[in-house]
């Protein structure tokens, strides 16, 4: 595969592998693409954009929900050498205006929804094709491929792209300011693929979700980019709560989430043992929990089975936890993973005893995606792997880690300085992260630099280690912001998970679902309060929660409180709440400020 270094070189070598073969198809396969039909309308595309103009240099935009149609227009573009690129749906109009800017688009590829969005954006695009209806003023799918040109030569437009050029700009969900481009080549990208796969074997056919947003690197390269230099087959989810139907469906061989969907499986399954109205079915799936249990304990405590336990782990799963894995469309992975943010112990321990094992990545945009990875066989627990083939790592003084090799951004669009500061003379991108290394190559991420809690005693503690504990203790909280700088002992400002209120008022007989009467309300109060006091048990004494607040609010992705990618704005977070910070620290406690069900009878400390 090493002269693939472009994606329409790979592109056109998987697409010839089974011309009749599904590539991409929506949930139940009532909407579906051969290689045969997606490469025909990549070059239709193509020539499209062509027709408008569209060449080496360009860049395109697009703003849609995951689904069919995206592929060979994303595709499409790239192939006439134009860097393709997918903006948030939920960006606002004055968003969109920075990134247009940044980025030079003139063209946009979006659903109608967003039409208005676009042009409210004040930057003026010479073309708007509309994927899903007519609109005014912009072009159908259809008419855009009627501007293809007879002596357009598809061949030699695609052959013409190097692997200097760039493929993509992915923009990060900046927790400061605005979003930085990140420029990333077609070099980057075949380094990416071809490293990746070397450790997580990838090869055509394989199975795959896309339902995380298309301007979200994880998506792009583990979807999009893995597909068109492996061939992979994806299947479209368009919402997240069709996941579950989805994974049932597509039963995929490989397949990645964020740590907050794996809580969510874990919870689903835990809540359907729980409510399991069959006597005798909910005896045995209980009792192969428990064996599951301890095989997740023991990998825990980084010991083996012994035999008698091994032979008990084997006959549940084949009584029980196969079924189980069947049930929820996990029975078929090569290979699992998590990724963006920590995933906690307890998480990867109760998938590892389900025997689901999953490896933790790390990455960032900057790095092309993926920067390291072990498979599952060799993933030790707490660790996210070792650095991908090819790469060469160096700590900092200060802790800070530093990376170097051909998985290296070019650079920040338009912005010099920025890509000096992350970029030094010798080619090390320095990743903002704390990241130490055993003597084995594995990496252990100890949280962003400049997000480290000092405490008034000094003590320097990882706020995301601590946020992740707690949050894995209770499905009911979907942001945790834990408060602690310059402070005598650590609290926390919780937010309710939008999506478990109304499930849970409905169970409960609440009335009313909203955040606001949520917070307040005494069952749920108790249950968080047994949730940190639960999270609490697993920090060290200094790190451990004293009190918290629930706010009466949900936090929106994209919100002045949580980017896009689900990243806390920490600064704007103590401005925004300083008052409901302050009170978490009266001598007294005031109302609407709760302690953990089992908080020490002493005082905070």
């Amino acid at each position: 595969m090493s002269e693939l270094t472009t994606s329409c070189a790979a592109f056109q070598a998987v697409a010839a592998i089974d011309p009749d073969a599904v590539a991409v198809r929506s949930v139940g396969g009532t909407q579906a693409l051969t290689w045969g039909e997606y490469a025909a309308q990549v070059r239709a595309v193509a020539g499209g954009l062509a027709g408008l103009g569209i060449g080496r240099g360009d860049t395109v935009a697009l703003m849609m929900s995951n689904r069919v149609e995206f592929y060979p227009l994303e595709v499409g573009a790239q192939h006439t050498g134009a860097t393709s690129f997918s903006v948030y749906n939920t960006l606002t109009a004055e968003q969109l205006n920075y990134v247009f800017t940044n980025a030079g688009n003139k063209v946009v590829i979006c659903e109608a929804q967003y039409v208005d969005r676009v042009r409210a954006s004040g930057v003026a695009m010479e073309t708007i094709v509309c994927v899903d209806r007519a609109v005014p003023g912009t072009l159908s799918v259809e008419q855009l491929i009627g501007l293809g040109r007879n002596g357009f030569d598809f061949d030699a437009t695609w052959r013409a792209v190097t692997p200097q050029d760039i493929v993509t700009l992915c923009y990060t969900s900046g927790t400061t300011g605005n979003p930085k481009g990140v420029e990333i080549s077609h070099a980057n990208l075949a380094f990416e693929c071809q490293a990746y796969a070397s450790v997580m074997p990838v090869e055509f056919g394989d199975r795959i979700t896309s339902y995380l947003p298309t301007a979200h690197m994880a998506d792009r390269v583990t979807a999009l980019y893995l597909q068109e230099f492996f061939g992979t087959q994806i299947t479209v989810v368009p919402d997240r709560t069709q996941l579950p139907a989805a994974l049932a469906d597509v039963h995929p061989t490989i397949w990645g989430a964020v740590p907050r969907v794996w809580e969510k499986l874990k919870a689903a399954v835990e809540f359907s043992v729980a409510s399991e109205p069959d006597p005798a079915r909910k005896a045995a799936l209980t009792w192969a929990l428990d064996v599951a249990a301890r095989k997740a304990a023991a990998q825990l405590a980084g010991v083996p089975l012994d035999d008698t336990q091994a032979a008990e782990w084997a006959k549940a799963d084949e009584l029980v936890l196969s079924k189980l894995r069947a049930k929820l469309g996990l029975d078929q992975l090569k290979w699992a993973l998590s990724g963006a943010a920590p995933i906690p112990a307890e998480t990867l321990g109760f998938f590892f005893g389900l025997g689901i094992p999953i490896s933790e990545v790390w990455g960032m945009s900057e790095l092309t995606c993926v920067a390291s990875v072990s498979p599952p066989g060799q993933a030790r627990l707490g660790t996210v792997g070792k650095l991908l083939p090819g790469l060469e790592s160096a700590i900092a003084e200060d802790g800070e880690f530093l990376v170097r090799g051909p998985l290296v951004m070019r650079e920040y669009r338009k912005e010099p300085q920025k890509t000096a500061d992350a970029l030094d003379a010798d080619g090390w991108l320095h990743t903002g992260d704390i990241i130490t290394e055993d003597e084995d190559s594995y990496l252990r991420v100890v949280d962003r630099k400049k997000e480290l809690i000092i405490n008034a005693a000094g003590k320097n503690m990882s706020p995301a280690n601590i946020e992740n504990t707690v949050k894995a203790a209770t499905p009911l909280v979907g942001a945790l912001a834990a408060i602690g700088d310059r402070r005598p002992y650590n609290t926390a400002l919780i937010v309710l998970d939008a999506e478990s209120a109304e499930p849970y008022a409905a169970q409960h007989g609440l009335p009313d679902a909203s955040a606001k009467a949520l917070a307040a309300d005494p069952a749920v109060i108790a249950a968080i309060a047994a949730g940190v006091a639960a999270g609490n048990t697993k920090l060290s004494r200094v790190e451990q929660i004293k009190r918290f607040t629930i706010l009466p609010t949900f936090w929106e992705p994209g919100g002045d409180e949580i980017t896009l990618t689900m990243k806390l704005r920490r600064k704007p977070i103590a401005e925004k709440y300083a008052a409901e910070i302050e009170s978490m620290y009266s001598p007294a406690l005031p109302d609407g400020v709760h302690e953990p069900a089992q908080a020490d009878s002493t005082t905070p400390a």
